[in-house]
């Protein structure tokens, strides 16, 4: 959550000459509602199996930059599919970056209702799957075009 994948993602689908979707976006279509409401009425549950079909289904046909939901990762199967259909790309900014971003933001159903310390300690928790992305970035509150040149160098491109 609030690592700039979304930001970073669209810069790069267009500096790679890429198309660029948002899983969570493509949710909030099927569902005709946004991810908090999606939470509030069907669940966490619901929320994870259809960002499960719709994370295949967008890794199907021509290349895209892909920016999946936070907790998209975590899940083995989830990551599996991603990590052997694609290249994964973890930003990994500071811990205290995200908190500042998470506490400007009200549209974060697993944000909305944590302490700071909750927050850190979910973090912290989903750090060992993301490290099995294949590229790591530590992106700052900079420029995302920074980011974005990074992950062009480390994709070799």
């Amino acid at each position: 959550m609030a690592t700039g994948k979304s930001t970073v993602g669209r810069l790069l689908a267009e500096r790679l000459e890429l198309p660029f979707v948002d899983s969570d976006a493509e949710i909030e279509r099927a569902f005709g509602m946004s991810v908090a409401e999606i939470f509030r009425t069907s669940g966490e549950a619901a929320f994870r199996e259809a960002e499960n079909c719709v994370i295949a289904r967008l890794l199907e046909g021509e290349g895209k930059v892909v920016a999946v939901g936070g907790g998209a990762f975590v899940d083995p199967e989830t990551r599996d599919m991603l990590n052997r259909s694609a290249r994964t790309i973890w930003l990994d900014p500071d811990f205290d970056l995200i908190a500042d971003r998470l506490a400007r933001s009200t549209s974060r159903p697993l944000a909305s209702s944590r302490s700071p310390d909750d927050l850190r300690r979910l973090w912290e928790q989903r750090r060992p799957c993301y490290a099995e992305a294949h590229i790591r970035i530590t992106p700052s509150d900079g420029d995302p075009r920074d980011s974005v040149e990074e992950i062009v160098r480390l994709l070799g491109l």
